[in-house]
């Protein structure tokens, strides 16, 4: 079974100096039930489908499958999706032996910054930056599926 474990945080500084990368990212769900997520995405010029399950207990873990799909079926498939696109652009943080993504999100989501970081166990160690603020990792409401239904300027 494939695994993600990650742990995501709020952004409390200005990361954008040690900005490695940056890509624009589009997506929307087929279905976002907390349960499963089905993502399409379009991340610069490539496509993604994607299946997401429960995450455990601690919000850290989860199922998660994904493979590359032509760009033009993409498209087709992101005017399928529910209401409410995801739109931001991923920045790539290096910290440590890790890279942070760096979501900053658009929209109605204009103003939220989240940094994830992909983890080989959930007691993993890395090294937190300066900028890196609260905690957020199982909070659901900072899910993407999440914030394509109840987006952060209605909170």
């Amino acid at each position: 079974m494939l695994q993600e474990i990650e742990r995501k945080f709020l952004v409390k500084g200005d990361y954008k100096p040690f900005v490695n990368k940056s890509i624009r990212i589009i997506q929307g769900y087929l279905s976002s039930h907390p349960e499963r997520s089905v993502r399409i995405r379009l991340k610069g010029e490539k496509a993604f489908l994607t299946v997401k399950g429960a995450s455990n207990e601690s919000g850290t873990s989860r199922f998660e499958w994904e493979i590359e799909i032509k760009k033009e079926d993409a498209e087709k498939l992101l005017n399928m999706c529910e209401p409410g696109k995801i739109d931001k652009t991923r920045h790539l943080v290096k910290a440590g032996k890790h890279v942070f993504e760096v979501d900053e999100f658009y929209g109605d989501n204009d103003g939220l910054t989240i940094a994830e970081i992909e983890l080989s166990s959930e007691d993993e160690h890395f090294e937190k930056p300066d900028w890196l603020g609260e905690e957020v990792t199982g909070d659901e409401k900072y899910y993407n599926a999440m914030l394509s239904r109840n987006s952060f300027k209605n909170w």
